[in-house]
């Protein structure tokens, strides 16, 4: 076991894990660290606690100290600064008729280091910009390309279900978002629908992923052959959150076809197929093809 504290960069950061060496740190306290960047001022999350060796990279490296009312006078100041250099930094993107738009700007607690984070849709020359800015500022200039959900993160908004942005409020870590989530959901697949305002998938739909994948796992599949307390028939389709189907079934052979619904625990699974061979009309029919006319007159949707 290791003592360790973890510390945020940013408000919706990743926490990323310092040795107290020696200190008392408690959550809500400010640190100066240092990081791969320099010097930093961070937010302490996590107070003094023990984790296993395996769950953070050694060699650990160490909190300086507690930050001081000057320290944090200093970081509000650096904030002013960095409002200040965006609005530089534009002008001269502008004047160099550059294609990428300014998301963000951040410099060091050192001053060491002035970063500059912007999107594009390709490859810029900056190299120019750059020497233009560390005339200007005297300092090491950093220009970082990032992505259009890093944008949305650094940025926030109002999202569709008009709540702020997940990832600018509490999500340290963007994790993958597949189409198959919203399948798995059922979800309208209207692009429009399931996109956040950075125009990739929304991060909520891993929210529930888990939950729905082991719900679909329990039930059958739209055109299998099931086994009924009323008899055969095909399912016609599935309430995953309700956990039963909707299916065409047959009393007895001659009776006429009639729409049902059954909780997954009432069923057995026949067959499992997408076709449905039936001799009277042919092949390549599904179950539900082939089902006597009077059928249409039935509301599916009851």
């Amino acid at each position: 076991m290791v003592e360790v504290v973890g510390i945020r960069f940013k408000k919706a950061g990743k926490v990323y894990y310092f040795a107290p060496d020696g200190l008392k740190i408690k959550e809500g306290d400010f640190a100066i660290v240092e990081t791969a960047r320099g010097v930093e001022f961070g937010s302490v999350v996590k107070g003094n606690m023990l984790v296993k060796d395996s769950e953070v990279f050694q060699p650990l490296k160490k909190v300086i100290r507690i930050a001081t009312d000057m320290d944090i006078c200093q970081e509000e100041q650096d904030k002013i600064k960095e409002k200040e250099a965006f609005g530089i930094c534009e002008e001269k993107i502008a004047k160099h008729g550059l294609d990428m738009k300014l998301v963000d700007v951040e410099v060091t607690f050192d001053h060491n280091k002035l970063i500059f984070y912007f999107t594009s849709d390709g490859r810029v020359d900056f190299r120019e910009l750059v020497k233009e800015l560390a005339s200007i500022f005297k300092t090491r200039i950093e220009l970082r390309q990032i992505g259009v959900r890093d944008e949305a993160k650094m940025l926030n908004g109002i999202g569709i279900c008009g709540r702020p942005l997940c990832c600018a409020t509490f999500l340290g870590d963007f994790t993958p978002v597949s189409i198959k989530m919203a399948k798995e959901q059922n979800l309208s697949l209207n692009p429009t629908k399931i996109s956040g305002i950075c125009g990739r998938l929304m991060c909520c739909l891993k929210y529930e992923e888990d939950v729905y994948e082991e719900l679909n796992s329990r039930l059958p599949n739209v055109g299998d052959i099931i086994s009924t307390p009323d008899g055969t028939g095909e399912i016609m389709s599935v309430n995953v959150l309700m956990q039963n189907v909707k299916a065409v079934v047959r009393k007895k052979e001659n009776d006429p076809p009639t729409i049902a619904f059954y909780n997954v625990n009432e069923i057995e699974v026949i067959k499992s197929k997408k076709k449905h061979k039936n001799h009277a009309d042919g092949e390549g029919k599904t179950a539900v093809e082939c089902i006597d006319e009077d059928i249409l007159n039935l509301d599916l949707d009851d």
